[in-house]
């Protein structure tokens, strides 16, 4: 269960959009309308929000979408019921709203509209309603048994509008990235050649470095706003483990080079030639462009060969 929060201004607009015929809606739940027809609905929400004109936002618009799993256990009334405690857990309580199941696309969804100016004229506080929706989406689905679904991975692409097309492209990009290279200057080359802009944030007039902004197709985005993993720290911290990685599998490599093998005929020097091969970038299989632990690996081999007598190159 996932839900994106939307505001605005013009409750006709979003009446229309909720309850346009050719998205197949059903009004599963209401209280405070006159529901006649769009014109009295938008009419009853416009009456409430002059109440309280210091909001110049007062059209409450909240997606509730589902996993394609669950839709045989999803009818009209169990969504209903879902989406007004989810409602009553958000603090969108005494005022008018309407609830509209749509289908339209593959995965069960419906549609809140409410007013956020309430019955007695406040305003329904909008506080960190993000952070709390995201708790709160969590919970109902282990309540009620629903699929959890994988996050970004099952999100449909070809949907998306911009910026969220290019987000998640980065996002793609980036989780691809990240997982293979071992430090920085990698990393950038390899997104640069991929349409991607790097830029760090420094901590006041220091050359510390505690942040990184991305930059595709014209919008910028925060590493953690494409996805927490890939804040400055987090990549950082990943690009060393690969680096630590690499460094651990290149010398297990070396030290089953260094092993004399009893075929005769077979020059020890030659297990040491193609050893020394793969870390000069001739052998195909390697593609590490991190110069430092290429010497690192140098030295190792060269303090093995003073220590192995008889090994000549």
């Amino acid at each position: 269960m996932m839900a994106k929060i939307v505001k605005g201004s013009d409750f006709k607009g979003v009446v229309d959009y909720i309850l346009d015929k050719n998205k197949n809606a059903q009004v599963v739940a209401y209280e405070g309308l006159f529901m006649e027809n769009r014109e009295t609905i938008a009419m009853s929400f416009n009456a409430q929000s002059g109440m309280n004109d210091r909001v110049a936002k007062p059209v409450g618009h909240i997606a509730l979408s589902f996993s394609k799993e669950d839709e045989p256990r999803l009818t009209n009334r169990a969504m209903a019921g879902i989406a007004l405690e989810y409602m009553e857990r958000m603090g969108i309580r005494n005022t008018q709203f309407f609830i509209a199941r749509h289908f339209d696309k593959e995965h069960p969804h419906m549609h809140i509209a409410f007013n956020r100016i309430d019955n007695n004229g406040n305003t329904i506080s909008d506080k960190h309603e993000r952070m709390r929706s995201t708790r709160i989406c969590k919970k109902l689905t282990l309540k009620y048994g629903l699929h959890m679904a994988n996050g970004k991975e099952n999100v449909k692409r070809n949907r998306l509008k911009e910026p969220d097309k290019t987000k998640y492209e980065l996002y793609d990009i980036l989780k691809a990235e990240v997982g293979r290279c071992g430090n920085w200057n990698v990393l950038v080359a390899n997104l640069k050649r991929q349409g991607v802009e790097v830029h760090f944030s420094h901590r006041g007039q220091t050359n510390e470095i505690q942040g990184v902004v991305f930059t595709k197709n014209g919008y910028r985005f925060n590493g953690s706003k494409v996805d927490r993993r890939f804040s400055f720290s987090k990549i950082d911290a990943a690009l060393r483990h690969n680096r630590n990685e690499e460094r651990m599998g290149m010398t297990a490599k070396a030290h089953e080079a260094a092993i004399p093998i009893a075929t005769p005929g077979t020059a020890q020097s030659e297990l040491f030639n193609g050893s020394l091969g793969l870390l000069n970038g001739n052998g195909s299989s390697y593609n590490a462009t991190d110069m430092e632990a290429n010497q690192e690996m140098a030295d190792i081999l060269r303090r093995k060969k003073k220590r192995k007598r008889g090994f000549r190159l």
